[in-house]
């Protein structure tokens, strides 16, 4: 073992739990994460990711592992998720989330507490999902929200996503809070924007919050000047 790794546990592996903040990416947290370790222990490099991204308009749970461990990041990103948020109804963006403005506005007066429970059994189990367009899938070497802001009209195919439980807590119109546990690759935004749909009412997210990967829970979780004192 190098002298360097005898002091620097980060090299050797280590699984660090995140509260990301709001209007961070994912990647500003590990690019941050990555800066304080090297300035901390004078490294010229080690290997630091994350294991899911979480919009910048998300709060909550980020699982980042360091140095080896990083080999180990799709086994934490295939465990399930649990999030809770808030769907508006009423009004759809083309980002399904507060990212763009509102395009539509729809009734809510048709809306009962009994529809609302209802409907949520349609996103329960196996469902077929179309990523949002304003997301950071590939497709032709670009991002799709890159084409989305150029303008261009994008035909995504759906995925197979299995949704366990879509829960309604409470329901003060037009917004709903939720809570919904889900596999790898379901986007709470098109759960939103289908939600609405499905209501005749449209819908999007104006608020979502990650409190679980498999065992992991968000309040185990450190916020990144929690890190820095750490470090210190």
């Amino acid at each position: 073992m190098s002298q360097e790794n005898l002091h620097n546990p980060y090299s050797l592996g280590n699984v660090l739990l995140f509260d990301k903040p709001l209007n961070w990416t994912s990647f500003q947290v590990v690019n941050k994460v990555r800066w304080m370790i090297k300035q901390r222990y004078g490294l010229k490099k080690i290997k630091v990711g994350h294991a899911g991204t979480l919009d910048p308009l998300a709060t909550g749970l980020l699982i980042i592992c360091t140095g080896k461990e990083t080999k180990n990041i799709v086994n934490y990103q295939a465990q399930e998720k649990e999030y809770t948020g808030t769907i508006t109804l009423g009004a759809t963006t083309p980002s399904y989330d507060l990212e763009t403005e509102v395009d539509q506005r729809f009734s809510t007066d048709h809306l009962t507490k009994e529809l609302l429970e209802k409907t949520t059994v349609q996103f329960t189990g196996d469902i077929e999902q179309r990523p949002p367009i304003f997301s950071a899938i590939k497709q032709d070497g670009k991002r799709l929200y890159e084409l989305a802001r150029e303008g261009k009209t994008i035909e995504i195919p759906t995925r197979k996503v299995n949704v366990s439980s879509f829960e309604l807590f409470r329901i003060n119109l037009p917004e709903v809070d939720f809570k919904i546990k889900c596999s790898k690759g379901t986007y709470i935004r098109s759960m939103a924007h289908d939600y609405g749909a499905a209501l005749n009412s449209g819908g999007h997210l104006t608020a979502l919050r990650r409190t679980k990967i498999g065992n992991y829970d968000v309040s185990e979780a450190m916020s990144i000047e929690q890190f820095e004192s750490t470090l210190e």
